[in-house]
């Protein structure tokens, strides 16, 4: 395991993940605005480029370009209605993406205060490998892991032991 301390148990895994299969070389095109990981991908030298905040269910345009070797996208499609388009439309040769997981014990992800910030989609694995294999990318590695949280009741007990996260490298086909 990486040895910084960060604020999420997802941000050293993902970052180990990376580590086997992007090199500090590799330019990457992570879908989403300027986030914690994105920083801390660029402080241990990785060249990242962050997209916009354009709406990728309608314009892709940002994917279709040879100027990136890896498309990264953590935590992002789960809040697409078509993640189908932007994936097929990846001109790059590589993508490491992170999604969570349908939990049986706990509904898909709505923000009382924030009306962008919901789930559209909370995929079970084999929907998402089925998702990138129809959008051309054959599955290098993928894993899934927990994410506790420190409270009491029956649902953070089960968190314990029931994974949340998936993470994938794929490569185009």
């Amino acid at each position: 395991m990486y040895e910084k301390n960060f604020p999420h148990k997802r941000f050293n895994i993902t970052l180990d993940f990376i580590k086997e299969f992007v090199s500090t070389e590799e330019k990457i095109l992570d879908l989403g605005i300027t986030n914690p990981f994105s920083e801390i991908l660029i402080k241990e030298g990785y060249s990242v480029t962050n997209t916009t905040g354009q709406d990728l269910d309608t314009e892709t345009s940002v994917v279709k370009t040879n100027e990136f070797d890896v498309v990264t996208a953590f935590q992002i499609f789960e809040h697409m209605i078509a993640p189908f388009n932007v994936l097929n439309d990846i001109k790059a040769s590589k993508l490491v993406v992170s999604i969570p997981l349908k939990l049986w014990f706990a509904s898909a992800y709505r923000s009382k205060t924030d009306k962008w910030d919901r789930h559209y989609h909370e995929f079970e694995d084999w929907q998402f490998d089925w998702l990138l294999e129809k959008s051309g990318w054959e599955i290098k590695k993928s894993i899934q892991f927990t994410s506790p949280v420190n409270k009491i009741g029956i649902r953070p007990i089960l968190r314990r032991f029931t994974p949340r996260f998936y993470l994938v490298c794929a490569e185009r086909k």
